[in-house]
């Protein structure tokens, strides 16, 4: 709408002029600066709502000093682990004021670090950043360079500013533990990539598992690739082609524990009668495979609000953990049973 008697949107001036009250108490009770009297108040909404006002939001990122914007940098915006994290992250930002600015790196450590300019350009006002591949000191390097970012999901060596995990280890652990309990022994464990933190800790906790219960985890049943149904179907081929094979097998994701399956089936193998199965991160479509698949459950809309919350932590001067774990949930499904009698 036109300011009264002028052309152009319009000021705060004016929306003042109308509400018959300086500039600066409009200021301030937009601000929530100021308490007014309702018939003060109510002018001051009336005029507004009269001129159609909107605030100049780059004047006060400016009186502010800040975007109001944070950056997401997510590996791939496609898997359904990143999106449904990114979207936990944008709705509780938008709940706190800020806007979301997300890259999808596609795992690339160039693209990654081109992309922590943002910070020193003052496009965002902080970063939450998720890699998924093992850093050879680049990453790192340019990482602590910065102050507002903060490293969710998976860790990266060397790196000093706050983390927000999942407790993978024992994620591993309640996984295989769950084989164990139900009879098996010889237990492979396919893996992702075999220096990427969240991969070594879950494979950790496979170990701690298998020392518990007195046994030793055979080198010839432990695969470690990516994340992935590729890989998984690869190396449980891989397995399938011993002379012993596993009789149950805990998987380091659920995508690992879809080429898995498709590798046990093409085998002529019945699930889980001849192979047992267990995943980790419980996607939406575990509970849609035959069998349904038991598998360990991370919070990952939980872990993408920790993130946010770390991180406006930082913004507002305060002092967040410099680890926050979050824990997780063994979900028991169909896919475990006995194994057969040898």
């Amino acid at each position: 709408m036109l300011k009264p008697g002028g052309i152009g949107m319009a000021t705060i001036q004016d929306v003042a002029a109308v509400a018959r009250v300086s500039a600066t108490t409009v200021s301030r009770y937009l601000n929530h600066r100021l308490d007014l009297p309702d018939e003060t108040a109510g002018r001051i909404n009336a005029a507004i709502k009269q001129l159609n006002y909107r605030p100049n939001v780059l004047a006060k990122r400016l009186s502010l000093g800040r975007s109001e914007a944070v950056g997401l940098l997510t590996p791939d915006i496609g898997n359904p682990f990143f999106a449904e994290l990114a979207a936990a992250i944008e709705d509780e930002a938008e709940r706190q004021g800020y806007t979301v600015f997300m890259n999808s790196t596609g795992g690339h450590h160039k693209r990654e670090v081109a992309l922590l300019q943002r910070l020193d350009d003052r496009h965002v006002d902080g970063l939450i950043v998720m890699t998924n591949g093992p850093d050879d000191g680049t990453l790192a390097q340019n990482i602590n360079q910065h102050d507002a970012i903060v490293l969710i999901d998976e860790d990266v060596p060397g790196v000093t500013v706050p983390k927000v995990f999942v407790e993978n280890r024992r994620g591993g652990y309640l996984a295989t533990k769950c084989l164990l309990d139900a009879g098996h022994t010889r237990i492979a464990h396919i893996g992702g990539p075999e220096n990427l933190f969240s991969a070594v800790e879950r494979r950790d906790g496979y170990w701690d598992a298998m020392r518990e219960a007195g046994l030793v985890a055979d080198p010839a049943l432990l695969r470690q690739g990516s994340y992935s149904r590729e890989f998984g179907k690869l190396a449980m081929n891989e397995l399938l082609a011993q002379p012993e094979r596993p009789t149950a097998v805990f998987a380091g994701s659920d995508f690992i524990a879809v080429g898995v399956l498709q590798a046990a089936r093409e085998a002529g193998l019945q699930l889980p009668s001849e192979l047992s199965l267990v995943g980790f991160d419980d996607m939406m479509f575990a509970d849609l495979l035959a069998p349904a698949l038991t598998t360990v459950r991370q919070p990952t809309a939980d872990l993408g609000r920790a993130g946010l919350a770390t991180l406006l932590a930082i913004i507002n001067k305060e002092t967040p953990p410099a680890v926050t774990r979050l824990p997780v949930t063994l979900i028991e499904r169909q896919s475990v049973c006995p194994p057969k009698a040898q």
